[in-house]
């Protein structure tokens, strides 16, 4: 491994997952569940900013649940792609190219 870089996959796949339970509930709470009647708030220009506010958000919410849905996906996929590399490069002779020079240890 180069010196100075490490990967935490642990703390990547628990940022996967935990953005993925935050989508799934997001897309089962819409906006529009909060949006009350216009007789509730009681003043007609009020209720009417409210609901052009609040169909705004919800399409804002959208976007985020799937760019959040993106990012907990590439997130998985880089744990996928470092643990291959791993087990490729766990499988091969290691410590000849990184070995410190000197003289031929079989030669006596």
């Amino acid at each position: 491994m180069a010196e100075g870089f490490t990967v935490d996959l642990a703390a990547l796949e628990k940022a996967a997952s935990g953005i993925t339970g935050t989508v799934a509930k997001l897309q089962f709470r819409k906006v529009k569940d909060l949006d009350p009647r216009k007789d509730e708030i009681g003043h007609g220009h009020l209720a009417d900013v409210l609901e052009k506010f609040c169909t705004r958000w919800e399409i804002g919410v959208e976007h985020l649940i799937k760019d959040a849905a993106q990012v907990s996906q590439r997130l998985t996929a880089s744990v996928k792609a470092y643990r291959e590399v791993d087990g490729t490069l766990f499988g091969q002779p290691g410590g000849t190219v990184t070995r410190p020079g000197g003289e031929d240890p079989g030669v006596k």
